[in-house]
């Protein structure tokens, strides 16, 4: 990846992630933690590997993203506006009454939205059927989704899993946000979904595993992923929960807690930081 390419993915990040923390500010609640682990990866995908237009969000041979992982909305709302494909300002709104900013995504009402989850283990399931879809119509998208690493815990995640390998759905690609920490403490104590890389092979899965927060790593996974042909992919990353913001990080109470004022002003403070020192 040239130098532009990725100081521009890296600015649009740090946007993404500054309208995580105003969405979950202005909401008074949410889940800033894992929204921030996922802020690169789905910045390039939207701005970098998939095939979609803010001017035709439902055009038939788009590629779809599914947020297995719905409690971090955020994340989609803020990439999905940084896209233009509805204000940014309107990340303010964020579960207020009346807004079409939910706490987790809905695809009736939100363009760019292509499934609506929140149910831990069901998205990937959905992410499923309509690869399969694609392939029984010979259509050229590709399905991505995005799972949390304590969604693994969720039965309905292996026999997404295994009904993937058995149709060969090359045209799916998951990527697992391996940050460690789920709502009740860390993943391994809760109850550990380890080894994550070893049983995906076992259940016929093409594995990739690459740095949530490097995007040279980022673009060399999913120029792999797409070159796999009669397989399912999945990229496990690993992600700092948190990322960007210095005291979320690797923070298990920021998972669904909201900051108040004084850290919201801190947050974003640091984020501006950032942002000056990438564009600068």
């Amino acid at each position: 990846m040239d130098e532009l390419t990725r100081r521009q993915l890296q600015i649009t990040a740090c946007k993404v992630r500054m309208g995580i923390i105003e969405g979950v500010y202005n909401a008074k609640s949410g889940h800033p933690g894992g929204s921030l682990s996922i802020a690169d990866v789905i910045t390039y995908l939207y701005f970098k590997q998939m095939n979609v237009d803010p001017a035709d969000p439902k055009k038939a041979d788009r590629d779809r993203l599914v947020l297995s992982k719905g409690h971090t909305a955020p994340a989609l709302y803020s990439v999905l506006a940084q896209k233009g494909y509805f204000p940014v300002d309107e990340l303010k709104t964020l579960r207020h009454i009346g807004s079409r900013l939910q706490g987790h995504p809905d695809m009736k009402y939100i363009p760019g939205v292509d499934m609506s989850t929140g149910s831990l283990g069901q998205g990937i399931s959905a992410a499923c059927g309509m690869a399969l879809a694609g392939k029984k119509t010979g259509a050229s998208y590709r399905v991505y989704a995005i799972l949390g690493d304590g969604e693994l815990e969720e039965g309905q995640v292996w026999e997404a899993s295994m009904f993937a390998a058995h149709y060969k759905l090359d045209n799916l690609i998951s990527i697992v946000d391996n940050n460690g920490l789920q709502i009740d403490g860390k993943i391994t104590d809760v109850c550990s979904p380890m080894p994550i890389t070893d049983k995906f092979a076992a259940f016929g899965w093409h594995v990739i595993t690459i740095d949530a927060h490097d995007f040279d790593s980022i673009e060399k996974a999913f120029n792999e992923a797409v070159s796999v042909k009669d397989k399912p992919v999945v990229i496990v990353q690993t992600s700092t929960k948190g990322k960007g913001v210095s005291f979320m990080e690797n923070q298990v109470g920021w998972h669904g807690t909201a900051p108040n004022a004084e850290q919201y002003e801190q947050a974003m403070n640091e984020l501006s930081a950032k942002l000056a020192e990438l564009e600068g």
